[in-house]
């Protein structure tokens, strides 16, 4: 058993990354989620956000498994350029150089083995480069869904298809920056080969993150039946979850716009990674949203996209295309609600990266609190239960910091997926909280977030969701 040991002040969940083989009793939750990038990633002069957000990507190594990353073609690039995939290498061989500071952070003094890399990655786990070179590979590098079938086989569908076969309950998230035809073609060469039972089995593994339709060229975007894309919504909507992004990523690229002079102080040129950090041309970091989803911070579960996060909100219903269904939020209200988080959230996700390129260039660094909700610690959200018509103390004043940071205390309620007539008490600023719980609230359920923010110089943000789900 070879165990990583990590800074004793860490959470609990973090004492110690093992395999899950050594530690039965690791808790599902306990394991980062499971990713796959889809990037058209390639030269700065032309495509400059993807490099970007695969830099934010390294920064979070220790909080999501990696389990590939495919280039292929975007809107940008239709068949993908030979050549572009050397921008990828060159943000893991960055990531390589700052590593050893990263692994500071969570007090991790060692890789496991290659072969082990490979296996369960348990949350605070920075991979070794070399295992992220072995993830890095090519996926479709044509467009649309005329390419799917018979001969389109490459890489990328051929390790997804091994992916969804491994002994492992986690979902695989895969992150479309560019086309996600490399999931359509693994979709289809699936349905070809096996049982109906064992297709659905398989369809059941993957959820999918969409920055925008790019499985065509970008004069072509508004022709939605020639990609890939519209063929996985049409065909699986009952089998496989769809989030198409037409909103967030607009407001990642504008609202790193606005703050880009903090960019350029706190992140370029700090590190191996800010170092190949580039200038934005169309927008900053359109795809990060895909993986901020997905973090394991504390504020949402994935599984539920309308619970509100750093990616936005998301409901489902109908898809600019006007035929088919996706989770969402293009239209209004859900565009005007996603586009309040995305502020409210901006200034804690863009410290929290400042804050990680400062460790990357360092190896020290501010971290963020750890929130303890009733004495317990988690990165997805919390379920409790309560009667209609009681009072449930909530209570966060376990919370810690390891840099003995004072703590600030902000509590509220998700308005959109939480019953009606509630009540704080005493103030939405206490440590605790009690919740007044309305008479008629049987049979709903209450979404409260507290957010716990240090008082660093670049103050970094904890967060807890606690669903009451409330009973007669």
């Amino acid at each position: 058993m070879k165990l990583i040991t990590l800074l004793p002040a860490a959470s609990a969940l973090l004492a110690g990354v093992m395999l899950q083989s050594c530690r039965p009793s690791v808790s599902v939750e306990e394991f980062k989620p499971r990713l796959v990038v889809m990037t058209d990633i390639g030269d700065c002069a032309v495509e400059p956000d993807d490099m970007e957000s695969a830099v934010r990507l390294m920064a979070y190594a220790d909080m999501v498994e990696i389990e590939a990353v495919m280039t292929t073609v975007g809107w940008n690039c239709d068949p993908y350029p030979q050549g572009w995939e050397s921008y990828l290498a060159q943000v893991v061989d960055a990531y390589g150089e700052d590593v050893h500071n990263l692994m500071k952070r969570s007090g991790q003094t060692e890789f496991l083995p290659l072969e082990s890399e490979g296996l369960k990655q348990q949350i605070g786990y920075w991979p070794s480069a070399d295992y992220i070179r072995s993830r890095c590979m090519a996926g479709s590098h044509r467009a649309g869904i005329g390419v799917i079938g018979e001969g389109n086989d490459s890489p990328g569908s051929e390790f997804l298809i091994r992916l969804a076969d491994e002994d492992d309950p986690r979902p695989i998230w895969v992150a479309a920056w560019g086309s996600g035809n490399t999931l359509a073609q693994a979709v289809w060469k699936v349905r070809q080969t096996r049982s109906e039972e064992e297709f659905k089995a398989f369809l059941a593994k993957f959820r999918i993150y969409t920055i925008t339709d790019q499985d065509m060229v970008y004069a072509m975007r508004m022709n939605r039946a020639y990609s890939s894309h519209q063929w996985l919504r049409k065909e699986f909507s009952e089998d496989l979850k769809f989030i198409w992004d037409e909103g967030t990523w607009q407001l990642q690229c504008e609202l790193g716009k606005r703050h880009w002079a903090r960019h350029q102080e706190l992140i370029q040129g700090h590190g191996a990674l800010g170092k190949v950090y580039p200038n934005y041309l169309w927008g900053v970091e359109g795809d990060t949203p895909s993986f901020l989803y997905i973090l394991p911070n504390g504020l949402s579960d994935p599984e539920d996209p309308r619970q509100a996060g750093w990616a936005g909100y998301h409901r489902k219903g109908i898809c600019p295309d006007s035929l088919t269904t996706a989770w969402t939020s293009w239209q209004e209200p859900e565009r005007s609600i996603t586009e309040g988080y995305k502020l409210r959230f901006y200034p804690d996700e863009l410290n929290d990266f400042c804050a990680r390129i400062q460790w990357a260039e360092e190896g020290r660094g501010n971290t963020n609190p750890e929130v303890y909700i009733n004495g317990k610690r988690a990165f997805k959200p919390l379920t409790l239960k309560a009667k209609a018509g009681s009072t449930l103390k909530v209570d966060a004043s376990g919370s810690r910091d390891r840099e003995n940071d004072s703590l600030s205390f902000k509590w509220w309620i998700q308005e959109e997926i939480s019953c009606a007539g509630w009540e704080l008490l005493p103030s939405a600023e206490a440590a605790a909280v009690s919740l007044r719980i309305p008479a008629d609230a049987a049979g709903s359920s209450i979404h409260l977030v507290c957010e716990v923010h240090d008082d660093a110089p670049l103050s970094l943000a904890g967060y807890a969701r606690v669903i009451i789900e409330c009973e007669k």
